[in-house]
């Protein structure tokens, strides 16, 4: 078993799963990468496909020089989930990340405000912190983009300007991530593994190029990948993500996944108020008076519309079931 080393609140040791291939995980320890298999017994106990991810804390015992087996998995402080696509399961994406850089394009692909606001919401409900970077700069120089974050600035989201073609902003995003562990996530094509390699220009990634004909990136990152960039620095490159589904999310805890709602929330008339069309609704009050940016609210009846369906789709007690597995996670 390798050393124990200080860990956030407990002793677990410093050893840190940093890629899964199948049913093989390559462990980062203070001795190098092992490449690992799971112990029997720890899969029967924890029974669950997530059962060890990126970014997971475990105890390891080596079997063979450069082979070990995990023989326990530490409580995770926070993660990054959504639900699985076309399946009635979780998905956790990395584990133990100090925060989440949401990556996006100014333009090729476009940018989509939809899609960065289902980030936003999965952040929130997960309570992480969260950076927005938006990528390639270089494509926007009358601005656009860049005022179209200008809502988000106002409710006090960091967002960072970068362009790796230019350089422009990777001081900023480097003092952002620095001594943390980041997961950059974001659609495909927006340039995730492009900013990994601006600080590890080292690494043998595959850069994807986006499509002429749909506008959007392609795949070239397949599964997460823990990236250490200094001793205490490290990146999650996570797969491009074309349409992120919500997972255990009730519609009546939307609202607190939009922060500039939450000040609005114990003054509307009606407890159970969705902040549809109910009079008297102080956000949109907030939102008449320009308050609230009319956007990100129009997105939210949206998101709350397909909360609904999902909820008609699956039952309320399955996705009460899940939410308190998510809680548990």
């Amino acid at each position: 078993m390798t050393e124990e080393a200080d860990h956030p609140g407990d002793a677990w040791p410093a050893n840190i799963v940093i890629r899964v291939r199948g049913p093989y995980y390559d462990v980062l320890t203070p001795e190098g990468v092992l490449r690992c298999v799971v112990r029997g017994a720890l899969k029967k106990e924890r029974r669950r496909e997530d059962l060890v991810v990126v970014g997971d804390r475990v105890v390891v015992r080596v079997v063979a020089p450069g082979e070990g087996v995990i023989e326990a998995v530490a409580p995770r402080r926070r993660a990054l989930v959504r639900r699985a696509r076309d399946r009635e399961a979780a998905q956790v994406i990395v584990a133990n990340l100090d925060q989440l850089v949401v990556v996006m394009a100014a333009a090729q692909p476009e940018l989509s405000l939809g899609m960065l606001d289902r980030f936003l919401v999965v952040a929130e409900s997960q309570d992480l912190p969260t950076v927005i970077c938006l990528n390639k700069i270089d494509l926007d120089p009358a601005g656009r983009a860049r005022a179209m974050l200008a809502p988000y600035r106002a409710i006090g989201y960091p967002v960072v300007e970068t362009s790796v073609a230019s350089g422009a902003g990777l001081h900023e995003l480097w003092q952002t991530i620095e001594g943390k562990l980041s997961a950059l996530a974001g659609p495909s094509g927006v340039g995730k593994t492009s900013l990994v390699k601006a600080f590890r220009p080292d690494l043998e990634l595959r850069i994807g190029a986006v499509s002429e004909a749909t506008g959007r990136g392609r795949h070239t990152t397949t599964a997460s990948e823990l990236i250490q960039l200094d001793e205490r620095t490290f990146l999650v490159d996570t797969p491009g993500i074309g349409v992120l589904h919500l997972w255990a999310i009730l519609p009546e805890e939307l609202d607190r996944c939009f922060r500039e709602f939450r000040p609005y929330l114990g003054a509307c008339p009606y407890r159970d108020c969705r902040h549809l069309d109910e009079p008297g609704c102080a956000v949109r009050a907030a939102v008449e008076a320009g308050v609230i940016d009319a956007g990100r609210y129009e997105r939210y009846r949206a998101l709350y519309q397909d909360l609904v369906q999902e909820m008609e789709r699956y039952g309320r007690w399955e996705i009460e079931r899940l939410w308190r597995g998510r809680r548990a996670r």
